[in-house]
């Protein structure tokens, strides 16, 4: 057996162990995978273990996340500083080998990775990424931007409808760094993949304008390797099929159902090892496979050392750009932004989505590496860059993405994009079809990553389009999920927040934003970075009660606040942007703000009422909507759901019993 069969063989049994000694977990996978990794890991992939955040490196996505132990083997191997002991901790309390890669959390993981098909799309993310870096940095004699991005997917990945969207997209912008490895086992937890999926994927990906490399067996290392190489002198991005089996080695599981998501047993495990030629022990890892993996990555050394010796000579050549890269690697704002007074300025009503789209092209001039598109909505969502250009195959420094109508995969995409590192990144949708692109959402909060989702069209002020287009239950849904800023601005000055919240906060930011005009107001600003202030305070020291609003709704509470004043109760107006925010600040201020001594309080919001119950508690009202909406001008709409001054005013004196 010579010294690759080795390495390959120790990568199925070591993956096996790791499933095993868990008793939980997806062996066949990896088992199925070694050859395809042995391929990228150690021969043809440019990535240096001892520097993991070298900016040059290639990228590896694991899109099939349930197959985690094959990353962990790669990372061990290949010397990432994962040891045996973590190996030995797979998915345990505080280990390193979490069931499913997690970003930041293991060394070496350039993704969190493990709703299927997610990865598909991070991967055109992280290729769209070094083509734009690539056109804005690199020149003659000096490609200091120059990698490939990997992506191993499976059946399931394949099935799911991100991965169409992705690879349709990669198609059309003619992705050529991207090479995508398709785990053809044909296998799924319920038994064979024909009970449900009999497409030829590869005819399929044909006609997205991929090149497609069928191999006869993805166990042969030498074919894997040439598929690799013929993929980087072909300018579409390629796919290369490889026919696999589940379970590969162990006899009584190779390329059945049972070898997917459980461990093989005891028993199969020393069967397999027997059947591979590999030593009975566990967690055993031959010394001459660890010699040769540690040669192999010699070259990767070298590969670094150069970049760097030609970066050296970059920046003494050309030291604007060099000073450029510095910046915008840096995710901290540069005064000229942090401290701009004119960001502030508004006037007259304005919808906060074009607030927000003044804001977008505001920064642009200030933020060079600020990109991000729309679904296909740019001129609602008011997301275009002007004179920015428009991202394409032949226009590489455009900065205005297109991502079609694709909800899902933008949001994948764009996480890639700001994981990839040195760009800022913004997407736009209606804020209704957020539930498209739910998921994405939820792994750039897992992933604390700081993209801005720009969701317009934000309640039943869509109007006209009825209930399908009028958003009622996505703020609550969007407010459940940890680490993510939800910001629903009620001016200008409060959208100048949200945005610059959204570029500091090092998390991931939902801007929901209005269709209809809104006026701006005299004590709004930099207050609303804390999530909720005063907006308009009571004449006494202790007011009679409480009104508190976010965005749209904060101006029928301003009228109410003057209304109930003619009666003779005096109100706080609470302005409440962004509640996450307001929940992270000190006690103390949040009692300033909300104190716990007005027990009267009254919320007003166009959406579920759910979330503000934290605030009105059981003696409070809130004025919601917990049905769906209607077809009709918006005003119109407002006024039969109770959106209004009088409404307000009525709530607050049935409240306090007037």
């Amino acid at each position: 057996m010579d010294i690759r069969q080795k390495t390959i063989n120790n990568i199925r049994t070591l993956a096996a162990d790791t499933v095993q000694k868990a008793k939980s977990g997806h062996p066949g996978a990896p088992m199925g995978m070694a050859p395809m990794a042995y391929a990228v890991w150690i021969k043809e992939m440019k990535h240096n273990p001892k520097d993991p955040a070298w900016k040059d490196r290639d990228r590896f996505v694991l899109s099939s996340g349930h197959a985690s132990s094959l990353i962990y083997t790669m990372l061990h191997l290949t010397g990432y500083g994962l040891t045996m002991d973590d190996m030995k901790q797979f998915r345990q309390w505080g280990s390193k080998t979490p069931g499913h890669p997690e970003y930041r959390h293991t060394v070496g993981v350039e993704t969190t990775s493990g709703p299927l098909g997610q990865g598909v799309a991070n991967a055109v993310g992280f290729a769209i990424a070094e083509t734009m870096m690539a056109a804005h940095f690199n020149r003659p004699g000096f490609p200091v931007v120059d990698h490939r991005v990997y992506a191993f997917c499976g059946d399931g990945c394949m099935m799911e409808g991100i991965a169409s969207e992705a690879a349709s997209l990669a198609g059309t912008l003619e992705l050529g760094k991207l090479t995508l490895l398709y785990d053809d086992n044909e296998i799924s937890i319920e038994g064979n993949t024909d009970i449900a999926f009999k497409e030829d994927v590869g005819k399929r990906f044909e006609a997205y304008g991929w090149q497609v490399i069928r191999l006869k067996d993805g166990n042969d290392v030498d074919a894997v390797c040439a598929a690799i190489e013929d993929g980087k002198k072909d300018p579409r991005p390629t796919l290369i099929v490889c026919p696999t089996k589940i379970g590969f080695g162990c006899p009584a599981k190779e390329g059945k159902p049972s070898a997917h998501g459980e461990p093989l047993g005891e028993e199969n495990v020393a069967e397999t090892k027997k059947n591979l030629g590999m030593p009975a022990d566990s967690f055993c890892v031959l010394p001459e496979v660890y010699a040769h993996v540690e040669e192999e990555m010699k070259k990767n050394e070298a590969a670094e050392k150069a970049w760097d010796e030609m970066f050296a000579a970059y920046c003494k050549e050309y030291p604007d750009l060099a000073a450029e890269w510095e910046q915008w690697h840096n995710p901290e704002l540069t005064d000229d932004v942090a401290l701009n007074d004119a960001l502030w300025q508004w006037e007259g009503k304005i919808a906060t989505r074009a607030t927000s789209g003044e804001m977008i092209n505001r920064l642009a001039k200030l933020l060079p590496n600020l990109v991000g598109g729309s679904a296909d909505l740019a001129p609602s969502n008011k997301t275009y860059i002007k004179d920015g250009g428009d991202y394409s195959a032949q226009n590489r420094a455009g900065r205005n993405l297109h991502f079609g109508v694709r909800e899902h995969a933008m949001g994948a995409i764009c996480n890639a994009i700001a994981l990839h590192g040195g760009l800022r990144v913004f997407c736009g949708t209606f804020f209704v079809f957020s539930d498209y692109m739910k998921h994405a959402v939820r792994m750039a909060a897992i992933m604390k990553l700081p993209v801005t989702f720009v969701f317009t069209h934000d309640s039943i002020g869509v109007g006209e389009d009825g209930a399908t287009h009028e958003p009622i239950e996505q703020l609550a849904g969007l407010r459940a999920i940890p680490d993510l800023l939800v910001f629903r601005p009620a001016d200008g000055k409060e959208t100048t927040a949200g945005w610059l919240t959204a570029l500091t906060a090092g998390l991931p930011t939902c801007l929901i934003l209005t269709r209809q005009n809104l006026p701006q107001y005299e004590n709004s600003g930099c207050e609303a970075m804390k999530g909720g202030y005063i907006l308009a305070d009571s004449e006494k020291e202790t007011p009679d009660v409480l009104l508190m609003a976010s965005g749209s709704e904060v101006e029928q509470m301003m009228g109410a606040k003057e209304a109930l004043k003619a009666d003779g109760i005096d109100a706080r107006v609470v302005s409440m942007p962004c509640m996450e925010l307001f929940l992270k600040q000190p006690k103390e201020y949040q009692e300033k703000v909300i104190p716990a001594a007005v027990r009267a309080r009254v919320a007003m919001e166009a959406g579920a009422t759910m979330p503000w119950y934290r605030f009105t508690g059981l003696d409070g009202k809130v004025i919601g909507i917990d049905h769906y909406g209607a077809s009709a001008p918006y005003a119109v709409l407002f006024r039969e759901f109770g959106f209004t001054v009088e409404n307000a005013v009525q709530t607050v004196k049935e409240v306090l019993g007037k």
